[in-house]
């Protein structure tokens, strides 16, 4: 594979590019869902491919074919450099790489247990008894349980002289329940909303432990039809570390992708709005906001080797203390702002160019616990397990919902409630953060939906979070 690979790379730099990179990448995927006490459906696919970027003057060209062979991947090189000399007879400046260090090495997750290697049987009957399990709960008319797995092989070589083969195990999986009455309809996930995923064998889907929680979300999700309305008004809000890891996810980690902030992207997130020349000195948060994107945490959905440039996989600071400080970026986007490139760079397969992608963008945890966040909060709600979720095209203003919330007051967990929402402004919410529950609570929760760019790309992305309190935050918003 690296042999074709570099004939891809030769190609396009005999055609006239001034830079050249090629990745074969093989990849096999794999879900397995029940419903109701049955299998809904078992997918299994496998693509594989090259594809080939070019770099000429200020331009990128780049094309991808099925045909993994020297010819193929040739073919692919042409292409490659013509549409980047195509492109750059457009007028622009002649875009200079930030550099990395050229590479021989080779990465693989590490992992117990081969999850292709654990029968489809043993998968389907875990999603039928999960579902069986939760379908004897009062009032729950739907239950649902999905397990996913991803195995990605890839082989890159650029024309600066790295050769590096990555091997990628990606698991996880996550269940719901559903419950129906008088025209109201509640739900309970676990782990959250979209499950949790991780890079690991199956033994991820082991240690979730997912039949210990089925009794739970039954019991929470009828109970929910006939808990309080979430009133609204301004109060101390506590997230669940899961919540607060999409409110990452969506107020930080596309704002800082230094393609939108440079106006290089809009696709499915919108642009950003933080003011590059502000970098190092704008306050995004309280002084508890610590926010790094750690392409190393073992475990973690976001990390990996190398990214898809050949850059090493490195701790990157985001904010620190609250003053924003970092990047998400590639080495094009590094040589424009002028930073370090920081192995951000990921495509979605063999068929699309790689972009700039979070890798395991998480707020560090501090120094309390959620019974001590409790016990500190006289008139708050806590607020657990994402529903919904509605952003601005800046990443600024922002209402999200949760599944569930719990009344609390004089320091005590009082009645539930349903429907619970929040709302704010990005650097105020984030500068009311004032308590942090510690490592002891601090989860590296996986996002395996992340959609940009157009095509539209999946990313796998890491939200590290643990519970945290923010003061006097709009609550109970219905529209």
């Amino acid at each position: 594979m690296f042999e074709i690979s570099d004939e891809g790379v030769a190609a396009a730099l005999a055609s006239g590019a001034s830079y050249a990179d090629a990745r074969v990448v093989i990849r096999r995927e794999q879900a397995v869902s029940g419903r109701n006490g049955a299998i809904e459906g078992l997918r299994e696919s496998e693509s594989a491919g090259v594809g080939v970027r070019a770099l000429v003057g200020s331009s990128w060209g780049f094309f991808a074919t099925e045909d993994l062979t020297a010819v193929g991947a040739r073919m692919a090189g042409r292409q490659a450099a013509a549409i980047a000399l195509a492109s750059s007879t457009v007028p622009g400046q002649a875009l200079e790489l930030a550099a990395v260090p050229a590479v021989v090495d080779t990465y693989e997750t590490p992992h117990m247990e081969d999850p292709f290697e654990v029968s489809l049987t043993e998968k389907a009957d875990l999603a039928i008894d999960l579902t069986a399990a939760m379908m004897s709960g009062a009032d729950v008319t739907k239950a649902v349980a999905t397990f996913m797995f991803w195995d990605t092989e890839k082989w890159f070589v650029s024309s600066q002289g790295s050769r590096i083969h990555q091997h990628i195990v990606e698991s996880g999986g996550g269940m719901s329940a559903v419950a129906v009455k008088g025209g109201e309809s509640q739900v309970r996930s676990y782990p959250q909303s979209y499950g949790q995923f991780e890079t690991g064998g199956y033994e991820v889907v082991r240690d979730l432990a997912f039949a210990e929680h089925t009794g739970q979300l039954a019991d929470e999700a009828a109970a929910l039809l006939r808990a309080d309305q979430c009133p609204a008004g301004e109060v101390d809000l506590i997230l669940d570390g899961s919540q607060l890891s999409l409110q990452i996810h969506e107020s930080v980690g596309h704002a800082i992708e230094l393609d939108r902030i440079l106006g290089w992207e809009a696709a499915f997130a919108g642009t950003s709005f933080l003011p590059l020349e502000q970098l190092g000195s704008f306050r995004y948060g309280s002084s508890l906001m610590n926010i790094t994107a750690d392409a190393t945490i073992p475990g973690a959905l976001g990390t990996y080797g190398y990214d898809d440039e050949g850059t090493p996989a490195q701790n990157v600071t985001i904010v620190d203390q609250g003053v924003w400080k970092g990047v998400l970026s590639g080495r094009d986007s590094a040589a424009i702002a002028g930073v370090e490139p920081g192995g951000m760079v990921r495509g979605d397969g063999y068929a699309r160019m790689p972009m700039v992608r979070m890798t395991n963008v998480g707020l560090l945890p501090g120094d309390s616990s959620f019974d001590e966040i409790v016990a500190d909060t006289k008139d708050g709600i806590y607020m657990a397990t994402n529903r919904s979720w509605s952003i601005d095209d800046q990443r600024l203003n922002f209402q999200f919902g949760t599944e569930i919330g719990w009344e609390i007051k004089n320091g005590k967990l009082g009645r539930m409630l349903r429907n619970p929402t929040y709302t704010g402004i990005t650097p105020t919410f984030w500068g009311s953060l004032d308590r942090l529950a510690g490592p002891d609570e601090w989860v590296h929760w996986g996002t395996p939906n992340c959609g940009k760019g157009q095509p539209m790309q999946t990313g796998h992305t890491g939200h590290s979070a643990s519970p945290g309190r923010f003061r006097n935050v709009r609550v109970g918003v219905t529209g």
